[in-house]
């Protein structure tokens, strides 16, 4: 029986959670990845889910206490540092980084190549080729595009499809945890952290250091402080540079202009609970993610399938995106172990067209009142403009049951 080759367009998490589960079921796989150095240290920290943790070891990689940090408490802060709620909670913490290198670490050497940024994609009745910029041409029997939100495959197919832009930025912060004050340490390190600013929503906790290093006295400390920024004003002056040049609607940190790095800071004393803003205050340079959303109509054409941020992009609150991803690319391999490919990728798009809408949809719910602080006062529902405690709290304790409950209503339909 002649060996069937697929080509994963993207070798972050996604494409590598594809190779590595196609590969055990008898395909040849190839990960090209336009970036022509390794991705190594990118990302922060990510929630992780049971769901995730199953593909993780199906995939072959033991997922054990080096993984992650554990968190047993979760507690808010009010501005002077206090706490006001405070209950237990069960959240294991990994970081993008430690999961990509347990990952991209066992494949076979020559199935990972750098440096392949796609231009098209060809497909006929025999096979698919990926043409890169370097004129070089690589051809298989199915394509996997994993190449995340601003995906060239997708583009190819879906043109007219752009990512949604919720109204609103995430605020990173990571600081080493040898860099905390021994007070704050004794504070929060060790706990899941709430600041609530009306209209805005922070989150701080532990996670695996920048070496991806989970022993005490070497993790870090990773802040997420979601901040309304409107479309035509506020996000094109964050995205603009010390030259006056605006990146459109994202801009590399050492891009962000040293003033847009102070305000930020002023605002996270004047906002956050001191603990919280301190360590922000000591991260060298904080840089911001614009959130957005996107549902694919379709996600498979012929021979060529997308996959996880490719094919949706939940809102982060979500807690799901390395799961959606996990959850696509074991879906993927078991409806192509057995079929041919067209039958096995119509499978395919029947299981995870609805859940990917579904997490979507949740993800827009859950990031509402964050979303509707653009909106004058007038123009807002009830919930968006009351949220307590207690429901933010709530949706935060329940990700991996909503993560269930939207799988479980899914699965079956299309």
């Amino acid at each position: 029986m002649t060996t069937r080759c697929a080509l994963v367009i993207g070798g972050s998490l996604g494409g590598l959670l594809a190779a590595h589960l196609l590969h055990s079921t008898g395909w040849e796989v190839v990960v090209l990845e336009r970036n022509a150095e390794d991705l190594t240290g990118r990302g922060a920290g990510l929630s992780t889910h049971p769901e995730l943790i199953d593909v993780l070891q199906r995939a072959g990689i033991d997922f054990d206490e080096t993984m992650g940090v554990k968190l047993a408490t979760l507690i808010c802060l009010d501005r002077r540092g206090r706490v006001y709620l405070e209950e237990d909670t069960a959240r294991t913490m990994s970081s993008w980084g430690r999961l990509y290198r347990s990952l991209r670490d066992p494949l076979p050497a020559g199935s990972y190549r750098l440096g392949m940024a796609l231009t098209r994609v060809e497909q006929d009745a025999d096979g698919v080729t990926a043409i890169f910029s370097d004129g070089q041409r690589v051809t298989g029997d199915l394509l996997v595009g994993a190449d995340g939100v601003r995906s060239t495959v997708r583009e190819q197919f879906l043109p007219q499809l752009e990512p949604n832009y919720a109204g609103y930025v995430a605020w990173r912060a990571m600081l080493d945890e040898n860099e905390v004050p021994p007070r704050i340490h004794a504070e929060i390190f060790d706990r899941y952290t709430f600041c609530l600013p009306e209209g805005e929503l922070c989150l701080a906790y532990a996670v695996p250091g920048r070496n991806n290093e989970t022993q005490p006295g070497r993790r870090a400390y990773n802040i997420v402080w979601y901040r309304p920024a409107d479309p035509d004003h506020a996000l094109p002056d964050l995205c603009t540079d010390a030259t006056g040049k605006c990146h459109g609607t994202a801009i590399a940190p050492p891009l962000i202009r040293p003033e847009v790095t102070a305000a930020i800071k002023v605002a996270a004393h004047a906002l956050l609970a001191p603990q919280v803003a301190e360590i922000f205050e000591r991260t060298p340079q904080p840089f911001f993610q614009p959130i957005f959303d996107l549902a694919s109509p379709q996600t498979v054409f012929g021979r060529v399938a997308l996959l996880g941020d490719a094919a949706f992009v939940a809102r982060p609150h979500v807690g799901a995106g390395v799961t959606k991803a996990a959850l696509d690319a074991a879906s993927l391999a078991d409806a192509l172990a057995n079929d041919d490919v067209a039958p096995g990728l119509l499978r395919y798009q029947r299981e995870q067209q609805p859940f990917g809408s579904g997490l979507v949809a949740l993800g827009r719910q859950e990031g509402a009142y964050l979303s509707a602080q653009i909106k004058p006062r007038a123009a807002r529902s009830k919930a968006e403009l009351d949220r307590s405690v207690r429901d933010v709290v709530d949706a935060h304790n329940a990700r991996s049951e909503s993560l269930r409950s939207v799988l479980a209503g899914t699965r079956g339909m299309g």
